[in-house]
C-alpha cells in the first residue's frame, strides 16, 4: 500500500543507493584506466622480453661461432680511398740473419695501403725479371692493391751468392738505389704528407711510406757507403716514415737515427740443410 513505513524504507533506501551510483562509477573508471595502464605496461614488459630474446639469440650465435672450431667472424672490409696518416714519420730498422725481414716490410706496406695511405717498396740487391726468380709474388699481389707500388734497383743474382757477377755491376745498381731514394725521399718533402695522396701515379708526386728493402745489405757489403744511408735519414721530412731492411750485421751507425731497431735471429733455416728458395715463401 502506498504511503506505508515499509515502502518509504526501501525507497530510501534506493534513492542513497542510486546516489552511490556516481562514486562506483568514478571507481569502475578508475579500475579500468588502471587495467589499461597494467596492459600497456604487459606489453612494453612483451616488447622487452622480444628484444631481450633477440639480443640472446645474437649473443647464442656469436657464441657458437667462437665455440666451434675452426669457426671465425670475418669483419667487413671497405673501399680503399685516399687517407692520411696522423702519426707517421718514424725510422724502423729491419735486420739479422733470420728470414722475415722483407716480409715484415711488406706486411706493414699492404696494412699501411689499406687504410688509404700512399706506400711504395724500393728494393736493393734484388733484380727483379732479371734475377734467379724472375716471378715474384709480391710483385703481382703489389700491382693488385691500390696505393702500393714498387722498384728494384738490384743485379742480376745475388751479391757473393751463387752469382760471379763483378762487384763493379752491383756497386753501380745499389749506388743507382741509392740516387733514387734520395729522389723519391726529396719529392716526399715536397709533397703535403698531413694529406691524402693520390693511390695511383708515380711515387714522385709523394708517399706516407718508404721502404728501402735490403739497403742496410747494399751498405753491409760495401756497395755504398753507410753514411749515405744516415744521410737518407737526414733528409727526410718529418711525415715520411720510413723503413729499411737487410744485413745480418747489426748496423750500430743507425743506433741514434732510428725509433726501432728489430732484430730477425736465426734458430733454423731449410737452406742450411740444402733447401733452396721456395715459390711462395721467399719469393
Amino acid at each position: 500500500m502506498d504511503g506505508t513505513p515499509d515502502h518509504d524504507a526501501n525507497a530510501v533506501d534506493r534513492d542513497a543507493t542510486d546516489a552511490d551510483d556516481p562514486a562506483h562509477d568514478a571507481n569502475d573508471s578508475a579500475h579500468d584506466a588502471n587495467d589499461s595502464a597494467h596492459d600497456a605496461n604487459d606489453s612494453a614488459h612483451d616488447a622487452d622480453d622480444s628484444a631481450h630474446d633477440a639480443n640472446d639469440s645474437a649473443h647464442d650465435a656469436n657464441a657458437t661461432d667462437r665455440d666451434t672450431p675452426g669457426a671465425g667472424v670475418t669483419p667487413a672490409a671497405r673501399e680503399i680511398t685516399p687517407a692520411a696518416p696522423e702519426e707517421f714519420g718514424l725510422v724502423q730498422v729491419w735486420w739479422g740473419d733470420g728470414k722475415g725481414k722483407t716480409t715484415a716490410a711488406l706486411g706493414m706496406g699492404v696494412r699501411a695501403a689499406g687504410h688509404g695511405y700512399r706506400v711504395h717498396l724500393l728494393q736493393f740487391m734484388k733484380g727483379g725479371a732479371d734475377s734467379v726468380e724472375p716471378d715474384r709474388g709480391e710483385y703481382n699481389a703489389i700491382a693488385a692493391l691500390p696505393g702500393l707500388s714498387y722498384e728494384n734497383t738490384g743485379h742480376y743474382g745475388w751479391h757473393g751468392f751463387r752469382d760471379g757477377s763483378a762487384d763493379d755491376d752491383h756497386a753501380a745498381k745499389a749506388a743507382g738505389g741509392l740516387e733514387r731514394a734520395r729522389e723519391l725521399i726529396d719529392a716526399a718533402g715536397e709533397a703535403d704528407l698531413t694529406a691524402p695522396l693520390p693511390l695511383s701515379g708515380d711515387p714522385e708526386a709523394g708517399v706516407h711510406l718508404l721502404i728501402l728493402d735490403e739497403v742496410l745489405y747494399a751498405a753491409d757489403r760495401g756497395l755504398i757507403d753507410p753514411d749515405d744511408v744516415r744521410g737518407l735519414i737526414d733528409a727526410k721530412p718529418d711525415a715520411l716514415e720510413l723503413v729499411v731492411t737487410g744485413s745480418h750485421t747489426r748496423p750500430d751507425y743507425l743506433e741514434d737515427d732510428a725509433d726501432l731497431i728489430t732484430r730477425v735471429a736465426k734458430e733454423k733455416h731449410p737452406i742450411d740443410a740444402g733447401q733452396r728458395a721456395r715459390k711462395g715463401t721467399e719469393f
